[in-house]
Formats: structure tokens, C-alpha cells, sequence
């Protein structure tokens, strides 16, 4: 399909050497500062490696849940890290992991979605979808959301699997390969998708609500017009925003679609909003907060340049990114200078870390699970 053609060739010149045309291409060295917060390890556990797939732990309200790329998953107890249960679904594990209504769900690369009961680990159905499964399934009033490699969005009955809907449109021959999934708000879904579109679609249904352009394909070359989005939306009641790879940051009113404010910033990465803020890493590596109501800057700190530094996440008064090295950062959510910095195993960590209630959860590319918190 023209749709895969250059998938792998973009992953290589595009999402890995962005910057490679800068003097600079080689990535920042970590400089030493006087750490005023400091990490508690609550535990660790080892879930298998990840292979080529990105992701990432998910949690309920008593446990936590984690992949690894061969096939399996396991069910943690979320305050002792304890073992719940352990299955094999007998095949890669591309996406996930999702958790929620009692479920726990992945996808493979053969567009396989498992759903297994959240208590037991007992598996509760098995559908087929049209194309691999990149990002981890989402579920919410009754309906299992995919997102798939070939530009899909598919609705499935969250207690049978079953088929309930399908969204499709048209997708350009050459795209970024994505890990991006979708973002459900108050019966919405909002999917970014190539060419810079965000569309806004009915959970039950599959309809269509609006769609808006977050960024126009600019350049003279097939590579340099590719303006996708590769990251996850963020939603609030009255906004929702999306960044584009090579393209822009902008953001829509949530009920209608109708623009707010743009700006020219890249990012592969994503976002996260946070009361007044707006937070990113950019293409580069350049960890920013913006205000999230028109977009002009409060903050850079670019001095995690070309470290594949991940998107923040953002907590109380902090920010937490991770990079190529395994390593954590801890940032300060108001000027964005460094306050902590904690070593993983040395292996990538790929995703953002994921928000408990009072910490959260890194799961890093050779498959150490950690449970932290910041003191």
C-alpha cells in the first residue's frame, strides 16, 4: 500500500535526525546542579522488553497494568508492586497498554485487540481490526476505541468486541509512523492525523463532528511537506489543542472546531495542560511551557537538546520528562529549571511518564517498571 511505503524511511531521516542540518548534532551533555527535590522509589519490577513499539504502563484505581513487545502482560498491585496475574497473548505486542470499566486491553501488529477482565486477567474477548495497532485501545461508556497504522479509527462493544463503527478518510502516500492514539472527552473523541488535520468525532456513533487544519504541508519536497500529527491531543472544557511534526501548534474551541490561536512550533512529542500552562518538547528536544490561552511563552529550557527527551508531564508544581539515557528530570513548572534528575536502567524511555495519584509510573525500553515519587 502507498500508505506504508515510507514509513520506515521517515522514522530514520525525519523523527530521528530532525536536526542533523544543525551545527550542534550531537546530543546535549547533561550538566551538574544543586538537586532541591529528590525521587522515592515506592518499587520496581521487570516486565520484558518493549522491542520496536512504544509503550506504556496504565493504572486503575488498584492496580497497574504493563506490556511487553513478545506478548505478555502483567497486573501489578499499584501501592506494593506486588504481581496480580501474568497472561501471554501469543502474539507481539504493539499497543498498549489500556485500562478502564474492568478491562485491560492491547493490540498487535496483525490487527489483533485483546480485552481481559482487570481482576483475573481472564480473557474477555478478541477482535480483529484493519491494520496493526500502534497506540494503546481506549475505552469509555461502553466503546473500545483503536486507532490503526493505516489511518483508522475504529468503535468496538466494549463487553462483546464487536464491531460498532468505523472512520476512515483519505490519507496521503507518505506519512510518519505514529504511536498516537485518541483522546476521549465528554463523549468525544479528538484524533490528530496526517496533513495536520484534527478531527473531532462522536464516541458512539463515529460521526464526524468537526474537523480543522492544525498545520498546511509546506515545502518543495514529498519529505518536507509531511505535517503530521504523531502525538495525542489535549483536551479541556472550552479547548482543545494539537502539534503538528514540521507543522504548527495550534488550538480550537472543543465544542466547534473554530481556531483560537496558532503558533510555528514542531514537535513529534506532544503536550500536556496544566491549570494556566501549556506544556511541550519540541522536535529538538526544547522542553517549554506556553499560556495555554494564547499561546505566547512563559519558559525554555533547551538544555536536553537532541536527547529524544519525551513529552512532560505535569503534576503539582513539577514537570517530568525522560530521555534517550533513562534518565528522569524534574523541573520546576514555573521557570523550568532543573530541580532533581533520578537514572533509570540506561535504557530509553520512549513515552511520557504516567500521572498517579501523588507520582507516577515510568516503564523504560528494557522493560524496568518503576513506581516514583518526588519529595
Amino acid at each position: 500500500m502507498k500508505l506504508l511505503t515510507g514509513i520506515v524511511a521517515l522514522l530514520a531521516v525525519l523523527l530521528s535526525g530532525c536536526s542533523s542540518d544543525k551545527l550542534n548534532v550531537n546530543p546535549a551533555k547533561l550538566q551538574n546542579f544543586n538537586s532541591t527535590v529528590s525521587f522515592d522509589v515506592r518499587w520496581k519490577q521487570s516486565v520484558g522488553k518493549m522491542g520496536d513499539n512504544v509503550l506504556l504502563p496504565a493504572l486503575t484505581a488498584n492496580s497497574v497494568f504493563a506490556a511487553n513487545g513478545e506478548g505478555e502482560i502483567q497486573g501489578f498491585d499499584r501501592k506494593s508492586g506486588k504481581q496480580l496475574w501474568r497472561v501471554d497473548t501469543d502474539a507481539p505486542i504493539s499497543g498498549g497498554v489500556g485500562a478502564a470499566d474492568g478491562m485491560v486491553l492491547v493490540g498487535g501488529l496483525k490487527g489483533d485487540v485483546f480485552a481481559y477482565q482487570e481482576s483475573s486477567g481472564k480473557l474477555m474477548w478478541k477482535s480483529k481490526v484493519s491494520s496493526e495497532v500502534l497506540s494503546a485501545p481506549s475505552v469509555a461508556e461502553g466503546v473500545v476505541v483503536v486507532r490503526t497504522g493505516d489511518g483508522r479509527v475504529t468503535g468496538l462493544d466494549s463487553k462483546s468486541g464487536k464491531l460498532l463503527w468505523l472512520y476512515e478518510r483519505a490519507t496521503p502516500s507518505l506519512v510518519a509512523r505514529s504511536n498516537a492514539g485518541v483522546t476521549i472527552h465528554h463523549g468525544i473523541i479528538y484524533v490528530g492525523f496526517p496533513a495536520g488535520k484534527l478531527a473531532a468525532i462522536g464516541l458512539h456513533n463515529g460521526v464526524s463532528v468537526w474537523e480543522s487544519s492544525v498545520s498546511q504541508p509546506r515545502g518543495n519536497t514529498e519529505l518536507e511537506r509531511v505535517s503530521d500529527i504523531t502525538s495525542l491531543p489535549v483536551v479541556d472544557d472550552g479547548q482543545v489543542c494539537a502539534i503538528a511534526f514540521q507543522g504548527r501548534l495550534s488550538c480550537f474551541d472543543a465544542d466547534q472546531g473554530g481556531s483560537l490561536w496558532n503558533r510555528d512550533i514542531s514537535s513529534d512529542k506532544g503536550l500536556t495542560m496544566l491549570r494556566k500552562y501549556l506544556f511541550l518538547t519540541d522536535t529538538d528536544g526544547t522542553v517549554m511551557a506556553l499560556d495555554k490561552l494564547s499561546g505566547s511563552s512563559y519558559w525554555k529550557n533547551a538544555q536536553l537538546s537532541l536527547r529524544k527527551t519525551t513529552a512532560p508531564l505535569a503534576f503539582g508544581k513539577y514537570l517530568v520528562v525522560a530521555d534517550y539515557e533513562g534518565y528522569l528530570h524534574v523541573l520546576n513548572r514555573d521557570d523550568g529549571s532543573f530541580l532533581a534528575r533520578f537514572e533509570t536502567d540506561g535504557s530509553a524511555v520512549r513515552s511520557a511518564p504516567v500521572a498517579t495519584d501523588d507520582g507516577f509510573l515510568v516503564q523504560t525500553e528494557d522493560g524496568e517498571l518503576y513506581s516514583l515519587a518526588i519529595h
